[in-house]
């Protein structure tokens, strides 16, 4: 991509990020080859010693870097206007290297924001935990809980969603950063609920942005993958090490499809943002929902902050919705009774997808946790998507009568 990047507005940074588009002996590619090959030879051992050395620019193994996920790094690099970028081999990898890349130590803490998704807060628990490293969690929209928190705990690092799974919270996060800084701890936001085109957390004062790929950025359910986004290049080169040494590495294969899902980000996101903020309207008041969940239906603090953090451009592509009747049984009978939406697992997809979170991404959650959370047994998560809003919401609406 030529030109300043600076220069250019996120859909089109989608389109043209990560794409060198340089001349081959074939004449120069428009879009990306898949580098298909574990290793790269060169004409000399001298030649090759450099590129192992960082001397030179190249290649030399796949568990190392290879051109075709290199180009999907470069294209998250520069949406979320970070200094380096690594790819892993599913969301969760990606996570686990950006902790790693905080340099956690036997006896250090971590503050985790009481909103996480389940995985996370498992992997923190039962991963970490058990080298030695402390986690407590915190609801961060407590700023002044929060402070003393920090204050008290020291943590090396602070963990948060910009749109939290599933009940869509938005995280204050220039007030976290805030203190996060103040402390001298790094900052760690999944941004995947987002995406880079509604929020740029490295902006607002994180320090390492991560995706799942296989959400929005790939956006066809087809490829699994995960990419850490860092503010400083240390922590880029620490996250590069963790990639190479625990060998979470994302293949060419999926790294080509998520590339090329980046491509239609923009308006694919666009239009999901329109028929989720619709949905959640048609829902709001429906006699057998207790409640909606979407950033810019609320009234209030939630939906000016989602405005500030969000930019004001779309409230995201989910909603969550609380049945009258929260009891597992209803939630089965709701999802059994779609026919249109499918019961998936993922989210981010061209399909509209559901999920109970009870029953899937918090299933590991102890019963009393997800409770205190609000997260009970009737709460169904829906990732919109590009279908006619007309026939999502008619879908829905008929499947409530069930």
């Amino acid at each position: 991509m030529s030109g300043d990047e600076r220069e250019l507005r996120p859909a089109t940074l989608a389109v043209h990020a990560g794409e060198s588009r340089g001349a081959t002996p074939a004449g120069a590619p428009t879009s990306t080859p898949v580098y298909a090959t574990t290793t790269f030879t060169y004409p000399s051992m001298r030649e090759m010693d450099e590129v192992f050395s960082g001397a030179r620019e190249g290649h030399v193994y796949t568990r190392h870097g290879n051109p075709t996920v290199g180009a999907l790094e470069e294209a998250v690099r520069a949406l979320e206007g970070g200094r380096r970028a690594v790819a892993f081999a599913s969301g969760m990898a990606a996570l686990h290297g950006a902790l790693l890349a905080c340099e956690l130590r036997p006896g250090a803490r971590v503050l985790a924001s009481q909103d996480l998704y389940g995985a996370t807060a498992t992997l923190l628990e039962e991963v970490f935990a058990p080298f030695g490293v402390e986690t407590e969690t915190c609801d961060f929209a407590d700023a002044e809980r929060l402070r003393a928190r920090v204050a008290e705990l020291r943590p090396r690092a602070l963990v948060a969603e910009t749109i939290s799974n599933p009940l869509l919270r938005v995280c204050d996060l220039e007030q976290v950063a805030s203190v996060a800084r103040e402390a001298g701890a790094r900052l760690v936001v999944d941004n995947t609920f987002a995406t880079p085109l509604l929020c740029r957390p490295l902006s607002l004062g994180a320090d390492l942005v991560v995706h799942s790929a296989t959400k929005f950025l790939g956006g066809h359910g087809d490829a699994t993958g995960g990419v850490v986004v860092a503010r400083e290049e240390s922590d880029g080169a620490r996250l590069y090490r963790a990639m190479k040494l625990a060998g979470g590495v994302l293949g060419v294969w999926e790294a080509h499809e998520i590339l090329r899902g980046i491509k239609t980000l923009a308006v694919r996101l666009e239009r999901q943002c329109e028929n989720a903020r619709l949905l959640a309207e048609r829902l709001a008041g429906h006699a057998k929902v207790a409640r909606v969940y979407y950033p810019t239906l609320e009234t209030g603090g939630q939906q000016r902050l989602a405005a500030r953090v969000l930019g004001g451009r779309a409230g995201g592509a989910l909603v969550t919705v609380e049945l009258k009747e929260a009891t597992r049984e209803a939630a089965f009978r709701f999802m059994d009774a779609l026919r249109l939406c499918v019961r998936s697992t993922s989210l981010g997809d061209v399909f509209t997808g559901v999920l109970h979170p009870v029953t899937a991404s918090h299933r590991d959650l102890a019963p009393e946790r997800r409770r205190a959370l609000g997260i009970t047994d009737g709460v169904v998560r829906v990732s919109v998507g590009l279908e006619d809003i007309r026939d999502i919401a008619a879908d829905v609406l008929r499947a409530l009568e069930a």
